[in-house]
């Protein structure tokens, strides 16, 4: 059973951080890249951030590079986003992806930036 469990604070002010976790189980996880998605109301989802099988490399959005951040752990599979900086259109909801089985999502985890 292949499963992808975001969490973290959901709420911040402009300008605040937070960070949004996903653990993966149900496959050999260091052998996938892994990737943050976001939808905004009305709006398509889009590809956030991106992060190698081994960690060696990452790729990141423009409107987020600079300000955001892709880890993982693979002795704890783990995958993380850090966001810094956040800004009222980073409001949306974040998913965890993986490539393994033809592409599994986690249920997402709704963000919102707010004064």
């Amino acid at each position: 059973q292949v499963q992808l469990v975001e969490s973290g604070k959901g709420r911040v002010q402009p300008g605040g951080s937070l960070r949004l976790s996903c653990a993966a189980s149900g496959f050999t996880f260091r052998f996938y890249t892994m990737s943050w998605y976001r939808q905004a109301p009305g709006k398509e989802r889009e590809l956030v951030a991106s992060i190698t099988n081994t960690g060696r490399t990452t790729s990141y959005a423009d409107s987020v590079k600079g300000r955001f951040n892709i880890s993982r752990d693979n002795d704890k599979n783990m995958v993380y986003l850090q966001m810094n900086s956040l800004k009222p259109e980073d409001t949306a909801v974040y998913y965890c992806k993986t490539l393994f089985g033809g592409g599994t999502w986690g249920q997402g985890i709704q963000v919102t930036v707010s004064s």
